[in-house]
């Protein structure tokens, strides 16, 4: 199934049968992966801070499969739990895709406060830390999958920040970590770094990168479609880490 495709009519998905959360679904990468994942077939719950409440009607027209809106913000653990709990005991949890991010304009560190400083890892890395660890139980049960949605900032200088490259270092070392402790249990973890997307992250640059830059871009389709690739491996294999870079703009190390 190509990028986007939904299955044909009676042709079971790739996903068929299996039930995803996806934060930061609400634009972006999150969005994104939320389209292509029930297109395939999974029963998709998507979580965002921007969403007011659960809204089953409220699906974007071209997400044609089953799909769920939550209003959760990920830096409140307890509203995490809550949601997580109450989705693996009705429909248990095969595929965790962590997508929820932010950054600052003023990201030097001659301009961060402490304040920006804790607002991007708690968004960046707490958030993911969270839904991790309330996914797990449900995991273990399916044999279930965790993706990680990093950066390239995160092993490369750059100029994304002290704070957000800090949060993205952070998020691989977690991904390493849960892959090497459940691993006998049957879950996978993957952390998939992409290096420039074409997101609404990009407008809280201190200078935005023009349309023809972002044109270069990868898109968030593209790291949807890596996702989609990751969770369809069959079970005797799985990549813990993915790089992604824009083909004519990056190369490692390089922005």
């Amino acid at each position: 199934m190509f990028e986007g495709e939904s299955a044909r009519p009676g042709t079971p998905g790739p996903l068929e049968g299996r039930v995803a959360l996806v934060t930061g679904a609400s634009s972006g990468i999150g969005l994104a992966t939320t389209r292509l994942l029930a297109n395939a077939g999974a029963q998709v719950h998507g979580a965002a801070r921007r969403f007011e409440s659960s809204n089953p009607g409220g699906a974007p027209e071209e997400i044609q499969g089953a799909w769920t809106s939550h209003g959760v913000d990920v830096t409140d653990a307890r509203a995490v739990h809550h949601l997580v709990r109450e989705i693996g005991e009705r429909e248990g949890l095969d595929i965790l895709i962590c997508a929820a991010g932010t950054n600052l304009p003023d990201r030097r560190l001659e301009q961060l406060t402490s304040e920006g400083w804790d607002t991007v890892l708690a968004v960046n890395l707490n958030g993911a830390f969270y839904c991790v660890g309330a996914a797990l139980p449900y995991l273990r049960r399916s044999g279930g999958d965790v993706v990680l949605i990093g950066s390239v900032s995160g092993s490369w200088p750059d100029a994304a920040g002290a704070a957000y490259q800090a949060s993205k270092a952070g998020l691989l070392a977690l991904a390493r970590a849960t892959a090497l402790e459940e691993h006998d249990k049957g879950v996978r973890c993957c952390a998939i770094q992409p290096g420039m997307v074409d997101t609404p992250i990009l407008d809280r640059r201190a200078s935005p990168p023009s349309a023809e830059t972002r044109e270069q871009s990868l898109q968030p389709e593209d790291v949807a479609a890596a996702c989609l690739f990751v969770l369809t491996l069959p079970p005797r294999a799985y990549v813990p880490e993915l790089t992604l870079l824009p083909t004519a703009l990056q190369a490692l190390g390089q922005t």
